[in-house]
């Protein structure tokens, strides 16, 4: 039985140029992307397994989508991807997200970049793809992403990435890559608050808070304190604030919207060992709620345990060597498309991983991971 053809989430890809001659196409570009789809959803991470995949559901892709030349070959699946648009691919992704989901009203939007280590290829002098994601730390769910261009890095993904989503009552979170003016300014003309990481980047800003939190007349009090323990280690943080601060943006006047000053410190205790760590922040949020500051400085390290983290755990990113043209970085976006489709199903109280596990073994649960998706929040 098809599923009706309003519910697929096809229609939010349709408008990716097809990059294919017209006189060589023996297969529709949406059953390439639905079949690609469906396995990677499942586990399969190359070519040949997503080909493999497809000859084993046949009779299923067969009745889904009505195939008149059977499943495509690894080199059709490969050469397809390789060549279509990545940056399209992005916009198409961050727009069915915006779609399908309705934001939390605690909306922390964390951003960063992961490594597709094994991209590189050598022989090509190819560097690895590098991807810079938004991830909404309430809803658990990646909105966009942006390949970084070749020679270049962070910096110039992140606009690219922001314009993408919109981003109306949210605050952005980065770490010290993302500490620029221009950026600041981008999300302030976006409607969006910042809470910025700071480090020696940026030179005499970092030393000055630094410098501000360390001197004793000029020092907060604690704002908040909290308390983490398990695993044979205890852990004590607490935050500091601080919207007295004419005197930095005297000395640093190009921080578009800069009202507070946050100081961090993680004291860790563990065999008997104690290191204590300080980081600083820049926000466009006021200081008169510590507890709230510390809890988005905190949902900010969200994105590296339930984003980059179940990557390589359920989809074993890190190992993957798909390199050919945009195909890296194309393949990344399914994987992140996947995982957005399992976490909204919820029926099944299992990982990410035994949920893609489930979709291979059970056709109906596949269908219900693949459109089963309404507005949440």
């Amino acid at each position: 039985m098809k599923p009706p053809a309003s519910a697929s989430i096809i229609e939010h890809f349709s408008s990716i140029p097809d990059p294919r001659l017209n006189r060589r196409k023996l297969h529709k570009l949406e059953d390439i992307f639905f079949i690609t789809l469906c396995a990677a959803i499942c586990g399969a991470n190359d070519w040949v397994a997503i080909e493999e995949f497809g000859k084993a559901k046949k009779s299923w892709f067969d009745e889904l989508l009505g195939l008149e030349n059977g499943i495509p070959s690894h080199d059709t699946f490969g050469n397809v991807f390789a060549a279509i648009n990545t940056q399209k691919f992005s916009e198409c992704f961050s727009c069915w997200v915006a779609d399908l989901t309705e934001l939390s009203g605690e909306n922390i939007i964390a951003i960063d970049g992961k490594c597709l280590r094994r991209s590189m290829d050598k022989a090509s002098n190819k560097a690895a793809i590098y991807m810079v994601s938004a991830w909404a730390t309430e809803n658990q769910l990646v909105l966009g992403q942006q390949k970084v261009d070749e020679k270049s890095n962070e910096i110039t993904a992140i606009p690219k990435l922001l314009l993408q989503l919109d981003i109306t009552g949210a605050v952005v979170t980065m770490d010290a890559m993302g500490c620029q003016t221009s950026v600041v300014d981008q999300i302030i003309e976006q409607n969006a608050d910042y809470m910025l990481s700071l480090k020696g980047n940026q030179g005499n800003l970092h030393k000055d808070v630094k410098l501000f939190f360390e001197t004793e007349s000029t020092c907060p009090e604690v704002g908040h304190e909290s308390y983490d323990a398990g695993h044979g280690r205890i852990e004590t943080r607490t935050v500091r604030a601080s919207s007295d601060i004419d005197w930095l943006k005297e000395q640093h006047p190009k921080w578009t919207a800069l009202k507070s000053i946050i100081a961090v410190t993680a004291k860790r205790e563990c065999n008997d060992k104690i290191t204590e760590e300080t980081r600083y922040f820049i926000s466009s949020l006021d200081a008169t709620a510590p507890k709230y500051l510390g809890q988005v400085v905190r949902a900010h390290w969200g994105i590296e345990n339930n984003l980059h983290w179940v990557l390589d755990y359920a989809f074993d990113e890190d190992s993957q060597r798909t390199r050919m043209g945009n195909s890296a970085a194309n393949m990344a976006i399914f994987r992140h498309i996947s995982l957005n489709l399992l976490k909204s199903e919820k029926t099944a109280k299992i990982g990410i991983k035994n949920k893609g596990l489930k979709a291979g073994w059970d056709e109906d649960y596949l269908l219900r991971v693949l459109f089963s998706q309404r507005k949440n929040s």
